[in-house]
């Protein structure tokens, strides 16, 4: 969502050259005489949306600044902008599967990432929707669309290689820290969480798979759809090899959190997640397998996507641990 509107982007200031000489001609825009207006998106305070005001083409720049003056932080952007590239070189650029395209990257200039303005309405647009105003269809068409698109992507990236799944297991530690170190979060939830941890890790389904390039952060906000099954997918800094199940638990606990919190019942997002799964397997030889496999790891994946969500600073006391409680409930449904 685009915040606040901050100005015009001063010619003196070293992105509007860049603008001008770099980014512009490849819209088909003259440089001649360019001039931006400057938003702030509400989702992050380093990225804004510049619209040429004569052509009213519009641009995102995403900004990685120094973090602490550590220098290896910069390099997301970098890596951030070789991954779009690399995800459309393998045909995610042009519907159905469509990956944002970079304009430029430059290290100069506040380590800023320049991609194209996409226009779509986003998952969390969608599922608020189904909430709120009935649209359940219009979710499982969206949802049908997705599951092709990750498919497509996870598919199209296997590896030769197995899944380790001990980095998943490192990040539910992170997560359990953060949780008691930040949120207060005592033994009583802690003790188990450590438990359920090291149950999963003895899981041998959860070693089971090739390992592919996962999206690496399928939150709702991370999805835009076009016409038809058209999805539009953005925000790819985070893409990394893992298991395939690591995206979908995202999304399917993501579905979970927006009607516990929304509506007070994550088991009304049930179907939809049957539906995002089933969708996602029928691109696959052996559909019912498919399933099956999917199945056995999601409850891990879903679990450590609502402690993540729980473990951030805007989410009432409340309701942190009704996710905490909600996760410990998923992560107990051991295959």
């Amino acid at each position: 969502m685009i915040g606040r509107y901050l100005g015009h982007l001063d010619h003196h200031d070293p992105l509007y050259g860049y603008l001008r000489d770099c980014i512009v001609p490849q819209l088909g825009i003259s440089s001649s005489c360019v001039e931006f207006r400057v938003s702030q998106y509400v989702c992050s305070r380093n990225v804004f949306l510049y619209e040429e005001t004569h052509s009213s083409a519009r641009l995102v720049g995403k900004f990685y600044p120094q973090k602490n003056g550590v220098g290896s932080y910069p390099k997301t952007g970098e890596a951030e902008f070789s991954n779009l590239v690399y995800l459309r070189g393998l045909g995610f650029d042009a519907p159905p599967h469509y990956v944002v395209k970079p304009l430029g990257f430059n290290s100069a200039i506040g380590n800023v990432l320049l991609m194209e303005f996409l226009e779509g309405d986003s998952l969390g647009t969608v599922i608020t929707d189904a909430m709120h105003l009935g649209k359940h269809e219009r979710l499982y068409r969206k949802l049908t669309a997705l599951a092709h698109f990750l498919a497509t992507m996870h598919n199209r990236t296997v590896g030769d290689w197995g899944v380790n799944f001990d980095h998943s297991h490192a990040y539910m530690g992170k997560l359990i820290w953060s949780l008691i170190a930040k949120r207060g979060m005592g033994r009583d939830h802690s003790d188990e969480l450590y438990h359920l941890r090291e149950a999963w890790r003895s899981q041998g389904s959860m070693w089971e798979d090739r390992a592919v390039l996962m999206h690496g952060d399928a939150t709702p906000s991370n999805f835009l759809f076009g016409r038809g099954r058209t999805v539009l997918a953005i925000d790819l800094e985070r893409m990394q090899w893992g298991d395939r199940v690591f995206d979908l638990g995202r999304l399917c606990g993501e579905l979970s959190h927006f009607f516990f919190q929304g509506k007070g019942d994550p088991g009304l997002a049930e179907p939809f997640i049957g539906h995002f799964l089933w969708e996602y397997s029928c691109h696959f030889p052996d559909r019912l397998a498919t399933f099956r496999a999917i199945s056995r790891r999601i409850p891990f994946y879903m679990g450590i996507t609502l402690l993540r969500i729980a473990r951030n600073s805007w989410i009432d006391w409340e309701y942190r641990w009704q996710l905490v409680r909600q996760a410990k409930k998923i992560l107990r449904g051991l295959s």
